[in-house]
C-alpha cells in the first residue's frame, strides 16, 4: 500500500511538472497585423477556428502567418501529413497599440491611423461602439 502511494504522489508531481509545457500558447495580434509560427516539422493541413477573427498564411511548409481580420479570439491547429498537431494555439486580436485611435460618434466607431494627421482606416474601420451602460436606480 505505501509503494502504491510512492507511485500515485510521483504520477502526480510529474503530471503537475509537465502541465505548462502541455498549455497551448496564446498569441496576441493587432488587428490588420500578422504574427509569425515557426513550425517544428512540415505542415499538411492548417484549420481556423474563425476566419472572420484571424487568417493564415502559409509562407513555406514551417512557416506561418496568422493576421488579425477582426477583434476576438479563435483557435488555429496545425496539423502534419499524418494529422499530428505541430501548433495548437488561441489567437487573440486586440486593438493597434500605436498609430490608431478609436473616434467615437453617437453608437459609432470609427477606427483612425494616424501618422501626423489622422485618416478613417481602410476595409471597413467603422465598427458598432459598445452598447451603454443602463442609469443604476
Amino acid at each position: 500500500m505505501r509503494r502504491l502511494h510512492k507511485v500515485l504522489v510521483g504520477a502526480a508531481l510529474a503530471l503537475a511538472l509537465a502541465s505548462p509545457a502541455l498549455a497551448a500558447p496564446r498569441t496576441n495580434v493587432a488587428i490588420d497585423q500578422t504574427a509569425r509560427i515557426n513550425l517544428r516539422g512540415a505542415a499538411a493541413s492548417v484549420v481556423v477556428g474563425n476566419p472572420a477573427v484571424a487568417d493564415v498564411t502559409v509562407v513555406d511548409e514551417r512557416t506561418l502567418f496568422l493576421q488579425g481580420r477582426g477583434y476576438g479570439v479563435t483557435e488555429v491547429v496545425v496539423l502534419d501529413e499524418l494529422g499530428r498537431t505541430l501548433w495548437q494555439g488561441e489567437v487573440v486580436v486586440t486593438a493597434p497599440t500605436q498609430g490608431a485611435v478609436t473616434v467615437f460618434r453617437g453608437s459609432a466607431a470609427t477606427e483612425m491611423a494616424c501618422a501626423g494627421g489622422c485618416s478613417p482606416m481602410r476595409g471597413g474601420g467603422t465598427r458598432p461602439a459598445a452598447a451603454p451602460t443602463p442609469p443604476s436606480s
